[in-house]
């Protein structure tokens, strides 16, 4: 139970996240009591204790609003991702095999195989001449 309630919280966590990345820096000053994105009182604050004046320029650009757009989009995807592998994500946090496991990863993890065994360093060989 404690794995299937962490999954919900993850995905409700990215979603939340992914909206107010999404729409936050485009929404328009007073709309909803926001404030404009580059209108900031923090960003403001900070800008004038680091004695970085550019500061607000710059994260009122087009380029940082892309990119945390970018990053909403982001947290959207991985939210959407868990949903459709809710199952699969559930049973591999309570320790089970995952439910359709790849042939590649069963071969990687098998422990009678190690294909590194016999493998010689270089450094072997001046091991022995001592």
């Amino acid at each position: 139970m404690s794995a299937r309630l962490t999954v919900i919280f993850y995905i409700i966590l990215c979603l939340e996240v992914g909206l107010v990345l999404t729409l936050l820096p485009w929404i328009p000053h007073g709309f909803l009591g926001l404030s404009d994105w580059s209108d900031n009182y923090f960003l403001l604050y900070a800008a004038q204790k680091a004695g970085l004046q550019g500061l607000q320029r710059v994260i009122s650009s087009g380029w940082v609003r892309g990119a945390v757009t970018g990053l909403g989009l982001l947290n959207l995807g991985m939210a959407f991702w868990e949903i459709t592998h809710f199952k699969q994500v559930v049973q591999t946090l309570q320790g089970g095999a995952p439910a359709s496991p790849d042939k590649s990863d069963a071969a990687r993890t098998n422990p009678t195989t190690d294909p590194l065994s016999d493998y010689r360093r270089r450094d072997d060989a001046d091991d022995k001449s001592e």
